[in-house]
């Protein structure tokens, strides 16, 4: 197994890895597994020594820099992610129906049960921010496969991805701070960081032609970066996956919830009534679909394989021993998944590890979302 990272944090090597002349590092199974069962850390704790540094030249952007940006914007939380940071944990399992096996040797695919720890978000860096409909909706997750290997992914509610490149979302948080004026970007900002990065005009429109739904349980949750599954022969296939709920949206548009915490209130109560779920659909890729921009969708059409479905079953406070202390690294991959020649997924990887290690050292305060007293 080959994880290529393209990263911004200079430093040696990890043990088992090997620096090309690319600025890419190489890592074995072994050393991939070795480093992710080590707590909640995993692989992302190597990952800001993964990087040879100068390779988001001019600026060299770091992992440090993209969390400094985050406290710049959003404030600075202490204990909490840098981004994403309000969240509810959640637990259940995924059954596999075989099928995903054609594509993949990962055992996650194949028929039987794994357990799944989860975590509901909602993009920024604001912990006690107060719901809104239009933020975007995240779904982080951690399945705990055979013999210590994990898989963890971290997405969204959105079809696409707003940036191709780590310079562009690193813009991008600047350019999209609102203006304590207005309380909105300013139009100059914005106008000029849409000018340098056009790909990220044409990813929002796609994503205006999908409007979200009514809250996380009716959300699709997108992988957006597309990665390479490894079958049984050594076949390499480009593969990007989203998970469909099974529960449907309202047929016609209705009032939003309100209150603080509205969006998670109501997700919760929606535990109550029983389990979520949903189906993992991997979208096969074609030769000419793009794997190395996120922005870009794949064309309508493209073979899907229902690998299996997901039933989260439990909401709970975050707190010590569930998802508050998941590094949802991207890059923490089992056997029969690589990763693609994407770079955003090397700076995810990095700079969700800037975040965990600050917010690790951190004194923790309460969630904004009390699983327990939302319960009816």
């Amino acid at each position: 197994m080959v994880v290529e990272r393209t990263g911004e944090e200079e430093g040696p090597a990890p043990a088992g890895g090997v620096v090309n002349w690319s600025g890419r590092v190489s890592l074995d199974r072994r050393s991939l597994l070795r480093l992710g069962a080590v707590g909640g850390i995993g692989a992302a704790s190597a990952a800001g020594f993964l990087y040879a540094g100068g390779w988001f030249s001019p600026e060299r952007l770091t992992p440090a820099r993209f969390a400094d940006r985050f406290e710049h914007v959003f404030g600075r939380h202490e204990g909490f992610r840098r981004n994403h940071a309000k969240g509810v944990a959640v637990s259940g399992y995924f059954t596999g129906n075989g099928h995903g096996s054609s594509l993949s040797t990962a055992s996650v695919f194949a028929a039987g049960r794994t357990t799944v720890t989860g975590r509901f978000s909602l993009a920024g860096g604001m912990p006690y921010v107060t719901d809104s409909p239009a933020t975007v909706r995240g779904l982080g997750l951690l399945f705990q496969l055979p013999d210590g290997e994990q898989w963890r992914t971290a997405m969204v509610n959105i079809p696409v991805f707003t940036d191709r490149v780590p310079e562009g979302f690193y813009a991008r948080l600047l350019a999209s701070r609102p203006d304590p004026s207005t309380g909105k970007p300013d139009p100059a900002a914005m106008g000029r960081f849409l000018a340098r990065f056009p790909e990220t005009a044409r990813a929002m429109a796609h994503i205006a032609a999908h409007p979200a739904t009514s809250g996380f349980a009716d959300s699709t949750f997108h992988g957006l970066n597309a990665f390479r599954f490894v079958d049984a022969v050594g076949r390499s296939t480009p593969v990007r996956w989203r998970f469909v709920p099974h529960d449907s949206a309202p047929p016609a548009p209705a009032a939003h919830p309100t209150g603080r915490d509205a969006l998670f209130d109501a997700l919760v109560s929606r535990f109550a009534a029983g389990p979520l779920r949903w189906d993992l659909e991997l979208v096969v890729g074609e030769p000419g679909d793009p794997t190395d921009d996120a922005t870009t969708p794949w064309p309508a059409g493209r073979r899907t394989v229902t690998a299996g479905t997901l039933t989260l079953d439990t909401a709970d406070t975050e707190a010590p021993g569930n998802a508050r202390d998941i590094n949802f690294d991207p890059l923490v991959l089992p056997s029969g998944i690589a990763p693609s020649d994407d770079p955003l997924l090397s700076a995810r990887s990095a700079v969700y590890s800037a975040s965990y290690t600050r917010r690790s050292g951190e004194p923790k305060t309460p969630s904004a979302v009390h699983a327990q007293e939302a319960r009816p």
